[in-house]
């Protein structure tokens, strides 16, 4: 309900932070397809999740914070899960920086 309530708010950015934890199967298909709306729609759309499937199914461009830290990010189709998880550990992947959107 609360992602309901969001959306109907239209918002132009839109920021989903584990949105479908503790979800069932049925119900996380109905929130991803909400969140692919809203960005087909033109809105940002920051998704924050433990689910690293999820993020890349989702997403355009990775970002991967460690310690606070910016350690690199690339386009979802421009980087491997071990380099996510390289940089998930802290490593900064040098061929793999962050690219901003026009």
């Amino acid at each position: 309900m609360i992602i309901a309530r969001e959306l109907s708010r239209n918002p132009g950015v839109l920021i989903a932070v584990n949105p479908t934890r503790g979800l069932d199967v049925g119900a996380i298909e109905f929130v991803h397809r909400q969140i692919m709306a809203a960005r087909s729609a033109g809105h940002a759309v920051l998704l924050i999740s433990y689910e690293l499937d999820e993020i890349r199914q989702l997403s355009d461009r990775i970002a991967v914070i460690h310690q606070g830290q910016l350690v690199g990010g690339a386009r979802v189709d421009e980087v491997t899960v071990q380099e996510i998880g390289l940089m998930m550990a802290g490593e900064r992947i040098a061929d793999k920086e962050v690219t901003h959107a026009n």
